[in-house]
């Protein structure tokens, strides 16, 4: 990623230590990718190009394959409930929802290791009161990678308002507000007024539409990508024939 600082390391190797653990361990691992049979990565070439590039000239057979999520026009009835939830879906809110206008509700969800305050809870939940917009919190306990996530996030179609907390998330929101443009970042410190007036900023402001906007055009791209002769579909054909000629 280019001009990347410090800060948006993963917080596990956020360090100048070149002796510590844990970033050693990274880069002996890194070591290995040039003897790799294939390397596979949950993405697609635009998304994140200056990311991937550097890698090929490590390892040419590297194959961007994503967003796997969205590779849903292979009809097959066997793959007719496959999916990557690990909980059972609750679709309770799904006809509250249908009674709201398109865009005009935020979903905040903080994961499910994220350990809050008191004080940023109270913080944020009278900052989405202020913002006098409706909105919807999933306190459902989940997980996901984080590379999933953040291609899943960048391929959505919705702005995001990105408060980062540890692991990959303060390279995810690097991403989201500054590579891709659809995102603005909330800081640790949080404060009710700066939490009401980015979301009244995302769904009614300036750069709330050119978020909007950008978040659409990688949307399209995501799914140019996985369709028929889009490069992530063209590479994972590739990718199953290396298989199977193994």
């Amino acid at each position: 990623m280019k001009n990347i600082r410090l800060r948006d390391f993963p917080s596990f190797i956020r360090t100048t230590d070149i002796n510590d653990f844990l970033l050693n361990h990274v880069m002996t691992q890194s070591e290995a990718l040039p003897r790799a049979s294939a390397v596979v990565l949950n993405t697609f070439d635009a998304l994140e190009q200056d990311s991937v590039n550097p890698l090929t000239t490590l390892n040419p057979k590297i194959f961007t394959v994503g967003p796997l999520h969205l590779m849903q026009h292979v009809h097959n009835e066997r793959l007719k409930h496959v999916g990557s939830n690990i909980w059972k879906q609750d679709t309770s809110c799904v006809s509250w929802l249908d009674t709201k206008d398109s865009d005009s509700v935020v979903f905040v969800n903080f994961g499910s290791i994220t350990i809050m305050t008191k004080e940023q809870l109270i913080e944020f939940g009278w900052g989405l009161a202020n913002s006098k917009k409706d909105f919807f919190v999933d306190n459902q306990a989940r997980h996901c990678r984080a590379q999933r996530c953040r291609v899943a996030t960048g391929c959505s179609g919705v702005p995001v308002l990105c408060w980062p907390f540890f692991a990959e998330q303060q390279t995810n929101s690097r991403y989201c507000c500054v590579e891709w443009g659809i995102g603005m970042e909330i800081v640790t410190d949080v404060k009710r007024e700066v939490v009401a007036a980015q979301v009244r900023e995302m769904i009614d402001g300036k750069h709330g539409e050119v978020m909007k906007k950008n978040s659409i055009e990688w949307k399209k791209k995501a799914e140019e990508a996985v369709g028929v002769n889009g490069s992530s579909c063209l590479k994972f054909d590739k990718l199953v024939d290396l298989l199977l000629n193994k």
